[in-house]
C-alpha cells in the first residue's frame, strides 16, 4: 500500500523508490588568490569597501576538467569503492572547457571509470552541480546503478570591471550518491523550484556573461531559494529549529545571510557553509563546496538543508541527514578548509595573465 501524501507540498518531493546517500565526498579550491581590494584599486583608483574579501583563481593548467577530477579522486577515497563501479560521471558546470567534446568524459578517463560508464555534461548556470546531483539520486534510487558520481565545478568568468569580476571565483566539489546503507549522509527528500526569470545569462559565442543588475535579487535569487527551502520543509514536515546546518547558494556574502533570515536560519546555521567571503562564489561549486565544508565537521545525526540558486531560474533543495559513517571515512580525504588555506596571493596583472583576458 502507499505511504499517505500529507500535505500538498510532501506531494511534490523528489523521493526515490530505494533510499539513497552521499557514499563519499570531496572539494578543490586552486590555491591562487585575487584580493577584491586589487580589484578596486585597478578600477576605482582606492581599496575601499569590498562584497567579498578574495576570490580562488585557477592557474594557468586548471580547468574545469582538471579541478574536477581533483574532487573526484578525494570523493573515491571517501567512498571506498573503485571508479569502475561507477555508473555515471557527470559533470555541472557553466564554464566547461569545450563547446563541443564534454567533460564528463574526460573525468572519467581520468579516474579510471571508463568504459562501462555513462559521461556527460550538466547546465543550468550556477546549479549545474546540484542538478546533476539530482540525477545521480534517481539513477541509484531506480537500481539503474549502484553508485553515480556528481560534479559542480567552475572557472567563472566576470567582464574587466564588471562587478561579477569580484566574485566570479574557481573551485567545486564532488558527489558520489549510492545505496543509503553505505552513506555517510542520507538524502532524506529534494524538492526543485524553476521559472523563467532572465536574471543572468550568456549567449553563444559571447566570452562574459551579462546580468540584470538589481533584477538578480528579489525576483530570481530570493524567491527561488525561499520557494524552494519552504515548500521542502513543508513536504518533509520539518522546520529551521531541526537542521544543524544550512547552506544557501553564495554570489557575495550579502544574499545567503540575508536569505537565512528570512527563512528563519540563525548565523550559527549558516557560518560553516559561508565561504564565499573567502574564496569566491565557485558558480555551479557553490551551494556543493559549502556541504563539502559542512560534512567535514558535521556530527552524526545532524540534519542538513542545502538550497543551490541556478540563473535562469531554479533552485534545488536537499533535506540531508548525517550518519555514523562520517566518522570513519571523512579523514580519507583533505578538508575543505586544506585548500582554503593553501593559498598563494596575486596582483591583477597576474590575474589578467592567467584567466587570458587580454585579445589578440
Amino acid at each position: 500500500m502507499e505511504e499517505r501524501v500529507h500535505n500538498e507540498s510532501e506531494a511534490l518531493l523528489l523521493k526515490p523508490e530505494r533510499k539513497v546517500g552521499i557514499v563519499g565526498y570531496g572539494a578543490y579550491v586552486p590555491r591562487y588568490r585575487l584580493p577584491a581590494t586589487e580589484i578596486n584599486r585597478i578600477w576605482k583608483g582606492d581599496t575601499g569597501g569590498t562584497p567579498i574579501r578574495e576570490k580562488a583563481v585557477p592557474g594557468l593548467d586548471e580547468d574545469v576538467v582538471t579541478m574536477s577530477i581533483e574532487a573526484a579522486r578525494n570523493a573515491l577515497l571517501r567512498a571506498q569503492i573503485d571508479a569502475e563501479e561507477l555508473r555515471a560521471v557527470w559533470v555541472g558546470s557553466e564554464s566547461h572547457p569545450y563547446a563541443v567534446k564534454p567533460s564528463g568524459t574526460l573525468v572519467a578517463e581520468a579516474i579510471g571509470a571508463v568504459p562501462s560508464v555513462s559521461a556527460g555534461d550538466w547546465e543550468f548556470a550556477c546549479k549545474a552541480g546540484t542538478e546533476a546531483l539530482v540525477a545521480a539520486m534517481g539513477l541509484v534510487g531506480s537500481r539503474m546503478a549502484e553508485y553515480a558520481l556528481a560534479i559542480g565545478m567552475d572557472t567563472a568568468q566576470g567582464r574587466p570591471g564588471d562587478a561579477l569580476e569580484y566574485t566570479a571565483a574557481a573551485g567545486g566539489a564532488a558527489f558520489i550518491i549510492g545505496p543509503a546503507e553505505e552513506s555517510l549522509a542520507v538524502i532524506d527528500a529534494v524538492y526543485s523550484y524553476v521559472t523563467d526569470t532572465p536574471d543572468f545569462w550568456r549567449r553563444e559565442g559571447q566570452k562574459y556573461p551579462s546580468h540584470g543588475q538589481r533584477f538578480t535579487g528579489t525576483p530570481a535569487y530570493f524567491k527561488h531559494i525561499t520557494s524552494a527551502a519552504s515548500a521542502l520543509m513543508e513536504g518533509t514536515n520539518t522546520e529551521p529549529s531541526d537542521y544543524r546546518f544550512a547552506v544557501f547558494h553564495q554570489p557575495n556574502t550579502k544574499f545567503p545571510t540575508n536569505v537565512s533570515k528570512m527563512l528563519g536560519f540563525s548565523k550559527e546555521q549558516i557560518q560553516t557553509g559561508l565561504l564565499s567571503p573567502v574564496i569566491g562564489n565557485t558558480y555551479a561549486g557553490a551551494a556543493l563546496v559549502g556541504l563539502s565544508a559542512v560534512l567535514d565537521v558535521a556530527e552524526p545525526g545532524n540534519k542538513i538543508l542545502v538550497t543551490s540558486f541556478g540563473s535562469g531560474a531554479g533552485s534545488d533543495a536537499f533535506a540531508i541527514q548525517v550518519t555514523d559513517a562520517i566518522l570513519e571515512r571523512r579523514g580519507n580525504a583533505p578538508f575543505t578548509q586544506d585548500y582554503i588555506q593553501r593559498r598563494t596571493e596575486i596582483d591583477y596583472g597576474m590575474y589578467v595573465r592567467m584567466r587570458r583576458k587580454l585579445a589578440k
